[in-house]
């Protein structure tokens, strides 16, 4: 396998600023001359948030935590903030309501994000990760003192202006008040962290720099200090659509949800167009090995050694080397030379689901019936035709005999790799 490269910053940037330019991870921020001072000097205190409004993070908010490490590699000291408040309320999307989840499920949730958000970020050093909960301090505050303390700060008019909130107004739908006041929690939360740790910068997706931004004013207007935010671009893919929860193509953190090999098979079947971004956003190599990959790609596509060093880089960030290599050996174990009952029930299960064609039979299915069934041949003289040829396996093991079935052939008492020639499979599942 290809080795997982150092989590570390690239010695060709002196500033993680110029850092996070190259790998196109600012796509809007505040005053960049300032930032670039702020970051290239000592240490300051930033934070990112994330709401608690699905059991699991996804590759969106993968992003931010990549941004947050590499700036805690600089030095920086993060903040991670899970959203037990706010993730009650939930930040106005441009199209509709959101549905609001029980208080009991969204403290599930704030559990569930926290453990995450610790892999990705160092919880050593003088600089570790603190996670924090703006439950802490929305919970006890009254709502009078609210809106006399934060509330007053803020003026209707600019937060109409906010693209999502103007969105919903020009809809049938309109917005809600809770909704509406989104921006106002959010604001908060910056201003609460600048004055218990002195957080000076925010990040997030540049399709929350209004909430951003109601943040840096909130603190301008109530300390007179001028705080800091960078909002990232949005991760598409090739075709522009965004990744996440709600494009109804999220690609999970949770192993349960997207399983390591789902994930080696997603950074791996990446456009030729968007891989080089990908390697920049989504891995820790160096510039110099970047650089030799997009000369790849344009020499020689075919090759795919962008896509599977991707892959290698981001699985293993996120699951570790081992899951990695497991999806290495399932994947060459359906479509090279590996060994399938090497495969273990959890990997083999997640492969099989990965293939176009399944199906569900008992433990002693014809193998004839099924190369039909999963649409491996057109007719059963087809199917009796291929076997006849040496042309059909079971496991990787050549069938002879059309009246052959399942039976004393299945992994794990439970699985079976239907193959027609070299590369057409079939996934059957027994349970």
């Amino acid at each position: 396998m290809i080795e997982p490269a150092p989590i570390q910053l690239d010695p060709a940037f002196a500033n993680v600023w110029d850092e996070l330019q190259y790998r196109g991870s600012v796509h809007v921020s505040t005053d960049a001359e300032a930032l670039r001072e702020l970051l290239g000097g000592e240490s300051i205190t930033y934070y990112c948030g994330f709401d608690p409004t699905a059991p699991s993070l996804h590759l969106g908010n993968l992003a931010q935590l990549i941004v947050m490490r590499r700036l805690q590699l600089a030095g920086h000291r993060p903040l991670a903030l899970v959203g037990g408040s706010t993730g009650l309320i939930g930040d106005p999307k441009p199209t509709s309501e959101r549905q609001l989840n029980e208080r009991e499920t969204v403290a599930e949730w704030v559990e569930y994000l926290g453990a995450q958000m610790l892999r990705f970020l160092s919880a050593e050093g003088d600089n570790a990760v603190q996670l924090v909960n703006n439950l802490d301090w929305t919970a006890p505050l009254s709502t009078v003192d609210f809106l006399r303390e934060v509330g007053k700060h803020f003026r209707v008019g600019t937060m109409l202006k906010k693209d999502a909130v103007a969105a919903r107004m020009e809809s049938d739908e309109g917005i809600s008040y809770a909704e509406f006041s989104y921006q106002v929690l959010q604001g908060m939360d910056f201003l609460e962290l600048h004055r218990r740790y002195g957080c000076m910068m925010q990040t997030g997706g540049s399709d929350q720099w209004g909430n951003l931004t109601a943040g840096t004013e909130l603190i301008r207007k109530a300390e007179g200090v001028h705080a800091h935010a960078i909002g990232t671009p949005l991760i598409t893919d090739a075709d522009g659509r965004k990744f996440g929860k709600s494009e109804g193509n999220a690609v999970w953190l949770d192993a349960n949800l997207t399983t390591p090999y789902a994930m080696y098979q997603f950074w791996l079947n990446q456009d030729d167009a968007i891989v080089v971004q990908l390697l920049k956003s989504f891995t820790f190599l160096t510039s110099e090995r970047i650089d030799e990959l997009a000369r790849s790609v344009a020499d020689a596509p075919f090759r795919r050694e962008a896509q599977r060093e991707l892959a290698v880089q981001a699985t293993s960030f996120i699951h570790g080397a081992a899951a990695t290599q497991q999806a290495i050996d399932a994947s060459q174990a359906l479509f090279g030379s590996g060994d399938l009952a090497a495969l273990d029930e959890p990997t083999l299960a997640a492969a099989l689901a990965s293939l176009d064609k399944q199906a569900t039979a008992t433990p002693d299915a014809p193998v004839l019936q099924l190369l039909q069934e999963t649409g491996l041949v057109d007719s059963l003289s087809d199917g009796r035709r291929a076997i006849a040829q040496g042309g059909v396996s079971v496991n990787n093991e050549r069938i002879d005999d059309p009246a052959a079935t399942l039976e004393g052939r299945l992994l794990h008492d439970r699985f079976a790799v239907l193959r027609r020639g070299k590369k057409t499979l079939a996934g059957i599942d027994t349970a």
